[in-house]
């Protein structure tokens, strides 16, 4: 029996779920029109028919495809069977891809003809659009000779980018989790996808294992979470590079800038997974790969926008944040600025994405084309304020694409109580999560969205705690009814999840609703006593660094024309006097030398912001000194500034997480508004004072609510 390779897709799309798809749905993760797919159907029915299958079509629900679950594996059997009849011309350009990136020989186009079951002609034509494919890639070209075969030429670090990129853009996200995690031979050998066979055979599963267990364990001394796919990408990338230099492939860097790394945190952790690996493989490992993972660390991407921001991520990031914000608040004509989340959740993903732009290292957005479509407007706004806040950066319209996420889902955000639990799973990034809980609280006003887990962290909870389970990809191995979505909830997902509500939750809606009615009373879950203890603790922790910090607060006037040297010296000493650190040289050494890394007056401001961690530090700290001149400074964007007023936060080296989030939250502060920046600039230490009492509050209060509600 012979099956196109479209109507292969369209079958395997509805075998991979037993929820309805729209015809909207197939034509969208094919990429053909609607016209299509209904042409394509009358085929598909035909084939299922030879299975004693059938396709159900619920007008205004979707279609699905139904019968015996024997006949439904057999026919899952037959088309894994029969995947290398015929590929589509896609799927055939990227096997391509990955082949001539793996040779290090030319190939010869009658081989590749022969492997996919085409034409010379055929291959040809496919590699006119490889060629296109490969001009995202700089230092790589098609060479191609009659009589010599087809060649990628280029440097080891773009081949490797380009094999990474491709299996990422490619490989099913659940199967390439499933493998890293060692879960895959859970799954039925009859559902792999075998383009994605093809892709995963670029690296042996056992170097993934290996790499993957290196790399967990030195990811837990990160200050920060890193975002599933950023990891994925981590791991990927060092399991090609370990065959790569198996192989005798090596990469090199630029010496200059592998200096600058080295004085990294993330530097000291790639080398520690080097040395690891180098143990496991019992080889030698170049030193230019710490440099390269260094970068993948310092370029990943948060998990949680609610993540604090250390102040050594860059005051520069937050002046840029504020900037895009007023850009889109003068557009759309709306108040942003009083949202904190969205600027701290701006800063956690500027810095990372700041660094993968300017390291030239690309990044994918799967959702762009959906998030261009249904946020056309928005999407044209953001771009335009990148445009301006960035002037010297080419900012790649993925990027724009996840800012286009944060804005979107606090102009979506609505603040109320949910009588229903839901558990939602996404790991596709940063603001992808916040996006669907937001935009599901929104539209469907029973759901109370309690809490978002990436898949790596769904096997450790229960299940069971909550109403439904709402994803952006699929879940093989949970035994329960669950959702797939789009994080850009579409009109028809939306209806499938409020009749699910409606049938399986109707009682228990009444019932709640009735009890709010009658006693006004907030609806509570319970929660492991673990959990409420956590909690509490945190609660702790931030009551304790906000009135060690107002107890703490130095202001001073200078009288001559000390220099900021001077002054920071003076607060040291004053710090000293009142017990908060143990010797005010080793601080003062520790500030020199972090103003080394570049300039700290804030730009637009009379401020310069000196910060530090020092072992010499007893408590974290927030001093003022007022000079009596002027002085001058470099910027935090390297152009010469005057400066009035030295500001100084100082933390220990061994700080817990909240405390460095109410003094990165200090940092935010002090840009947040004209009104702000003109209160740190002014004489009044009082008021400066009092306005930092009222800040920390807020922020208090905000974590308070923020903690209930999980």
């Amino acid at each position: 029996m012979y099956i196109t390779a479209r109507e292969r897709q369209i079958l395997e799309i509805l075998l991979s779920t037993d929820k309805e798809l729209t015809v909207g749905d197939l034509s969208n993760e094919i990429n053909v029109s609607t016209r299509t797919i209904h042409r394509d159907l009358k085929e598909v029915e035909g084939t299922l028919a030879q299975y004693q299958l059938s396709l159900i079509k619920k007008s205004g629900v979707g279609i699905q495809i139904i019968g015996e679950q024997e006949n439904i594996e057999h026919l899952k059997l037959f088309l894994f069977n029969v995947d290398h009849n015929q590929y589509t011309a896609e799927e055939r350009q990227t096997i391509i891809l990955c082949a001539l990136l793996e040779s290090v020989e030319p190939v010869k186009l009658i081989a590749l003809a022969n492997d996919l079951n085409v034409t010379i002609a055929t291959v040809s034509n496919d590699l006119n659009k490889v060629e296109e494919r490969l001009e995202q890639f700089s230092n790589l070209s098609l060479i191609r000779k009659r009589g010599y075969g087809v060649q990628i030429e280029g440097d080891e670090n773009a081949k490797r980018k380009a094999m990474s990129k491709v299996i990422t853009d490619n490989v099913d996200e659940y199967e390439l989790l499933s493998l890293i995690k060692e879960s895959i031979q859970k799954k039925s050998k009859q559902s792999s996808n075998p383009i994605s066979e093809r892709l995963l055979g670029l690296v042996e599963k056992k170097n993934l294992h290996i790499v993957e267990r290196t790399v967990d364990e030195m990811n837990k001394e990160l200050l920060y979470s890193i975002a599933d796919s950023a990891y994925m990408g981590l791991v990927v990338h060092l399991a090609l590079a370990m065959e790569r230099i198996m192989r005798g492939e090596n990469i090199t860097i630029d010496q200059s800038y592998l200096s600058e790394l080295e004085g990294t945190p993330e530097y000291m952790i790639a080398k520690k997974i080097i040395e690891k690996l180098e143990k496991v493989y019992q080889t030698e490992i170049p030193v230019a790969e710490i440099g390269y993972i260094t970068m993948h660390l310092r370029g990943a991407k948060l998990r949680q926008d609610k993540e604090y921001f250390a102040v050594e991520a860059g005051m520069q990031d937050a002046l840029k944040a504020k900037h895009l914000i007023r850009y889109v608040e003068r557009r759309i004509h709306q108040n942003l600025s009083d949202n904190p989340s969205l600027l701290q959740g701006l800063v956690a993903h500027l810095g990372p994405a700041l660094f993968r732009i300017k390291q030239n290292m690309g990044i994918t957005n799967p959702l762009l084309d959906r998030i261009k479509t249904e946020y056309a407007e928005l999407f044209s706004i953001i771009k335009e304020g990148v445009e301006v806040t960035f002037p010297d950066l080419s900012i790649p319209e993925e990027e724009v694409g996840f800012l286009v996420m944060h804005f979107g889902s606090v102009l979506l955000n609505i603040h109320q109580k949910r009588p229903l639990e839901a558990l939602v799973v996404c790991s596709t990034g940063i603001g992808t999560s916040k996006m669907l809980a937001t935009r599901l609280q929104k539209e469907i006003p029973e759901i109370k969205v309690c809490q978002n887990v990436s898949l790596f962290e769904l096997n450790q909870l229960d299940h069971e705690n909550y109403d439904l389970i709402i994803s952006t990809i699929r879940l093989h191995d949970l035994n329960r009814d669950y959702f797939i979505v789009n994080p850009i909830l579409t009109e028809e997902e939306i209806d499938k999840i409020k009749q699910y509500i409606y049938k399986q939750h109707k009682s228990k809606l009444i019932e709640i609703k009735g009890n709010l009615e009658q006693e006004e009373a907030f609806y509570y879950p319970e929660l492991p006593k673990e959990a409420v203890a956590d909690n509490l603790e945190k609660v702790s922790l931030y009551s304790k660094a906000v009135s060690t910090l107002l107890k703490g607060f130095i202001f001073k006037k200078g009288e001559g024309r000390e220099s900021i040297r001077a002054a920071l010296q003076t607060l040291c000493m004053e710090l000293q006097h009142m017990e908060q650190l143990l010797d005010e040289e080793q601080v003062l050494q520790d500030l020199l030398e972090r103003e080394k890394l570049g300039g700290l007056g804030i730009p637009g401001t009379k401020l310069a912001l000196f910060h530090a961690k020092s072992d010499a530090l007893l408590n974290p700290s927030f001093s003022i000194y007022k000079l009596a001149h002027s002085y001058p400074t470099t910027g935090m964007d390297q152009q010469p500034m005057e400066v009035e007023s030295v500001l100084l936060l100082l933390a220990p080296s061994e700080v817990k997480k909240e405390v460095l989030e109410v003094l990165s939250h200090i940092s935010a502060s002090i840009i947040e508004d004209e009104r702000s920046i003109a209160r740190f600039e002014s004489l009044d230490g009082v008021a400066i004072g009092n306005h930092l009492a009222a800040t920390l509050n807020r922020y208090f209060n905000e974590k308070l609510t923020e903690l209930r509600s999980v």
